[in-house]
């Protein structure tokens, strides 16, 4: 790997040297693993940036851009974890009911008939549901057969689907065992709450207000060409899927679909198409418990998705050969042990997020709160394959990634952070419609900028007093960050706009 180092010079001259060092180094990661195609988004405080290299079509020569769409696999689960918990802020169902009131039929593991099966289960993968035997066959049913069949011939014993390692020999709501049937479930649920197919309650709920050209469904995308064809080398790059030559698919073919019969058609498991920028947008709203956007969740429940739900302790839980050790609703929390390292340990926080793969991508979206960092990284096909890391559980070339971004964050932290010539604070924070900059001492005129959580300019003045009141009125309601700056000293303060 290249090593960088940046002279700080002043704000903008460290972020070009900065931007042109990590595009070099992620395109270096991307000659050298023989890419197809990768996107990496990169949000700092008041920052962010996307880099994109190789092809999204193969044969037709189109390049990745800021407008690719991939089918992120797994971090799908993200989404469709909050299209449940929008519901649960609605008060349309409690996180600890039991789903079999939900459904209409009963869904127990037949070693604990008596415990009911919750909502806050399945989403945090401690339902003891699996993968078992007779998922794959049900899959194929799901998409071959008409009419759909219900997810309950797959859950319930006499079952055309039903195989008994379908459910583990754990206790429900006491053993992590990370699955796709938990989230296929999940979407069945979200259909029953809200009588409306998956992909539309998606596309209308949750994508849309959060402003993001994204769906489950690539017939509701803006432009089909813009979607990333899935790679992998079988003699030669060969197309997996979403390999539409520019064509918009012909509408699914389910008969008279009822919602809530299976919801797993609509892969809320893993067919997300989304771009790396409209990813960086929804670890934003994470992030920033929902501020700024149409999409309105209380905080608190916001909080709650986001709190770990799960803790490994070596004995209550499967956790993928050590990637998975704590998680939230629907969230991964990583960097927590050496098997889920993105970052230093000890330096970073956990990362929160989650991790993909499918048909040659390899996906990864998560966010620091505390040190106010996030990154996407989508690859749509890897020459070699997947090829477990040598220093943690994630692939090699994903540990390479991360080098490189991490590097790139401990930078850019260390400038944001320098703060030799004055002490500055924001009062009052959170604030309405003013509020003021107070230094510890000014000797010159220092100027300063207002940026919103996506790296957008808002603003900007020059301070030439101890204490300057900024009128913050035009401002909506949201997170920003304000850079204070003269010649040698970069301040960076969060300020909260209610």
């Amino acid at each position: 790997m290249l090593k960088k180092g940046c002279l700080i010079i002043g704000l903008f001259i460290t972020c070009i040297s900065n931007s042109q060092t990590i595009q070099s180094e992620l395109e270096a990661v991307f000659e050298a693993y023989e890419l197809m195609g990768m996107s990496v988004w990169v949000g700092t405080p008041g920052v962010s940036e996307q880099f994109h290299y190789g092809l999204r079509d193969l044969n037709r020569d189109l390049p990745i851009n800021a407008d690719t769409k991939y089918r992120i696999a797994s971090v799908s689960k993200s989404v469709t974890a909050l299209g449940l918990i929008k519901l649960y802020n609605d008060g349309l169902f409690d996180l600890d009911d039991d789903i079999s009131e939900y459904l209409g039929y009963t869904i127990r593991n037949p070693q604990y008939p008596d415990i009911p099966i919750t909502f806050r289960m399945v989403v945090s993968h401690t339902s003891s549901l699996q993968d078992g035997d007779g998922y794959n066959p049900f899959l194929q049913g799901t998409f071959n057969q008409l009419p759909v069949p219900n997810i309950s011939e797959v859950l319930v014993s006499d079952g055309d689907y039903y195989t008994t390692n379908m459910w583990r020999t754990e206790t429900p709501g006491t053993f992590f065992a990370y699955s796709n049937i938990n989230f296929g479930l999940i979407g069945t649920l979200i259909e029953k709450i809200s009588d409306e197919r998956f992909d539309r309650y998606m596309k209308n709920e949750i994508l849309d207000p959060l402003g993001l050209d994204a769906s489950y469904n690539v017939r509701d995308l803006s432009d089909i060409n813009d979607v990333a064809v899935l790679y992998r080398n079988n003699g030669g790059w060969q197309p997996q899927v979403d390999n539409y030559e520019g064509v918009v698919p012909s509408p699914p073919n389910i008969g008279d679909y009822t919602p809530g019969t299976n919801g797993i058609y609509f892969g809320p498991q893993g067919s997300l198409r989304i771009s790396a920028e409209d990813t960086g947008f929804f670890l934003n709203y994470l992030a920033s418990d929902g501020i700024n956007t149409s999409l309105n969740i209380s905080q608190d429940i916001l909080q709650e998705m986001k709190a770990i739900a799960w803790n490994y302790d070596s004995t209550n839980g499967d956790n993928y050969f050590g990637l998975f050790n704590r998680w939230g609703l629907g969230l991964h929390h990583a960097n927590v042990t050496t098997g889920d390292q993105i970052c230093n340990l000890g330096t970073y926080d956990s990362f929160i997020g989650h991790p993909g793969e499918a048909f040659g991508l390899v996906s990864d979206a998560y966010f620091n709160t505390q040190q106010n960092i996030s990154f996407a990284l989508l690859i749509n096909g890897i020459w070699n394959g997947y090829q477990l890391g040598e220093n943690s559980s994630y692939y090699t070339v994903e540990e390479d990634v991360f080098e490189v971004l991490c590097t790139y964050f401990q930078e850019t932290l260390t400038v944001s952070d320098i703060t030799v010539d004055n002490t500055v604070l924001i009062t009052p924070n959170p604030a309405n419609k003013e509020t003021s900059i107070i230094l510890e001492e000014i000797t010159t005129p220092i100027s300063y900028t207002i940026y919103d959580s996506k790296g957008s300019f808002q603003n900007s003045g020059t301070l030439n007093n101890k204490s300057t009141t900024i009128d913050i009125s035009a401002l909506s309601r949201g997170v920003y960050f304000i850079k204070i700056k003269n010649n040698t000293t970069i301040t960076t303060r969060k300020l909260l706009i209610r």
